[in-house]
């Protein structure tokens, strides 16, 4: 057995030294070789796992990166890891799983939270990658790569204030990086044509610079209480919006990217979500019809 274990030793400083050469052939022969004397020796699965990546099969990799998690589940690089590689799989469950697992283990893990947004922004699901990405840039805010991945979901989004930002920091992070300045220009371009549009839109009439104050009491009485009540509707809906469903859904955003809640905890993160909904419909119901109303009211004008 000591032989075994100075052999093993042997054949791993041999496949560490080709690594350092980049001969990944001749360090998977070495790690494939110590496996025979010792399955399940952790380190020499991540080793080969590590160098299977650099080969670019990333199916062998993933393989060696379980055998990791199975023998030593408390190594967080190696969920981490694993995660990383089936998302270029595209074995997207697994890794969303894998990289919560990783986050869980060592939440200050910074790679774990930039990979999960990578594998939520393929899943379709911008939201969650921008959070992911956020705590990235929270651990480290000089991560250029997720300041650009970030910027690209705001733009496409939409939201082209924060893209452009974000663009920006890239770049005084990455000078003259091409990605982020021809993302930059396009969220530049954005901004320019939305508040040229906001510009030239058309100012509202003003109904009292044509309404007689005795003539038509009837109408302006009822012209202020169905503004008055669309605009307590409006108050309504911020303050849903702000005090139930903007909280309600970093509970359930959390207790989802994380995984570290209780079933019941969760569950009722799924019930303050459901509620705030309820309450933002029923609130937007009661702001379609008073803005029907209005709409009503403006068909009526005196001319």
């Amino acid at each position: 057995m000591a032989g075994d274990g100075t052999n093993i030793d042997k054949l791993c400083q041999k496949a560490r030294q080709a690594i350092e050469q980049r001969d990944w052939n001749r360090a998977r022969q070495a790690y494939l070789q110590a496996l025979t004397l010792k399955p399940d020796l952790p380190d020499v699965h991540y080793g080969l796992a590590t160098v299977y990546f650099q080969l670019r099969d990333l199916a062998s990799a993933a393989q060696h990166f379980r055998e990791v998690t199975r023998i030593d589940p408390l190594r967080a690089s190696a969920h981490i890891n694993l995660g990383a590689v089936c998302n270029l799989l595209q074995q997207y469950d697994e890794a969303v799983a894998a990289l919560r697992k990783g986050i869980q283990l060592d939440p200050q893990r910074v790679e774990g939270y930039y990979n999960l947004g990578l594998v939520y922004r393929r899943m379709g699901q911008p939201d969650l990658a921008i959070q992911a990405y956020r705590e990235a840039l929270r651990l480290n805010p000089r991560m250029a790569d997720a300041h650009l991945n970030l910027a690209n979901i705001h733009l496409e989004k939409g939201q082209f204030r924060p893209a452009a930002q974000h663009y920006e920091q890239a770049l005084n992070l990455r000078p003259n990086w091409e990605k982020a300045t021809a993302g930059l220009t396009s969220a530049r371009e954005a901004l320019v044509a939305e508040q040229a549009a906001a510009a030239s839109a058309p100012a509202a009439s003003d109904p009292t610079a044509q309404v007689d104050p005795d003539r038509h009491r009837t109408y302006l009485t009822n012209l202020h209480q169905a503004t008055t009540e669309t605009d307590n509707d409006l108050i309504v809906c911020h303050q849903v919006l702000e005090k139930e469903l903007e909280p309600s859904i970093k509970d359930l955003s959390s207790a989802l990217l994380y995984r570290q809640h209780p079933s019941s905890e969760l569950d009722e993160c799924v019930d303050k979500f459901e509620a705030a909904i309820e309450n933002l419909r029923v609130a937007h119901q009661k702001l379609q019809t008073h803005m029907a109303r209005l709409r009503t009211l403006e068909e009526q004008f005196p001319r």
